[in-house]
């Protein structure tokens, strides 16, 4: 009965993986098609989105079943319940995803980025591809370092978060209220992008060290 529980609890961490590996994709093509204006792409990223959707409900109801049918404790239950959590931000962050791609699908055929943000946006789309790459590692390795690079980059994420707003209200702007919507709206998805992603490094920390504090200690990340 034991290797049969333990054989699940494998199980729902390779699914976790699996999801994971789906959001780098996402995020990935969904940055490719904003920076292009690549429609087909966009519309892929919005299509796949199902697909993360169904993983995550499946891997929950999964999660359910085990809670009932073997009542687990202790770091059995620790695990069970943060897959539940983590598959939900990785549901998240595949939506954020998607919202990007619907943005570029709605600019269509003009680059939804306005003329002076470019390198901001390449920016952000970069560190939320990193990020994805480091949870998609971490979940398989558990190498906490990983979670301290995801925290360096959602830090990131938040400094080129507050620049898109200083380039807003600064007194060059002039692009009209559509681009001012979007580049808010997509500024936002990456933030929230990266605050999902700290969320999994999080969980994994707790999962590997039992502690529970609110932001992640680099010293005890690298065990010193």
């Amino acid at each position: 009965m034991r290797d049969i529980f333990d054989a699940e609890l494998k199980q729902l961490g390779d699914d976790l993986e699996a999801m994971s590996s789906r959001v780098e994709q996402a995020v990935t093509n969904a940055g490719r098609a904003l920076l292009t204006a690549d429609l087909t792409l966009a519309e892929s990223v919005i299509a796949d989105d199902l697909a993360i959707d169904a993983l995550e409900r499946d891997l929950d109801e999964r999660c359910v079943r085990l809670l009932a049918q073997q009542q687990p404790v202790a770091t059995d239950l620790r695990v069970v319940v943060s897959a539940l959590r983590m598959s939900a931000s990785l549901e998240r962050m595949g939506d954020l995803a998607r919202h990007v791609a619907q943005v570029t699908r709605a600019r269509y055929p003009e680059v939804a980025v306005p003329a002076g943000l470019e390198e901001t946006f390449t920016q952000m789309q970069d560190a939320a591809v990193r990020v994805a790459r480091r949870v998609t590692t971490l979940l398989g390795t558990r190498d906490l370092a990983l979670a301290e690079s995801i925290e360096q980059d959602d830090d990131l994420l938040d400094e080129l978060h507050s620049d898109t707003f200083a380039a807003m209200l600064g007194g060059e702007w002039e692009h009209g209220p559509q681009a001012t919507v979007d580049v808010t709206l997509l500024s936002r998805y990456y933030e929230r992008f990266g605050d999902h992603g700290v969320s999994v490094a999080r969980r994994i920390v707790y999962l590997v060290t039992g502690a529970t504090a609110e932001a992640l200690d680099p010293a005890a990340v690298r065990g010193s």
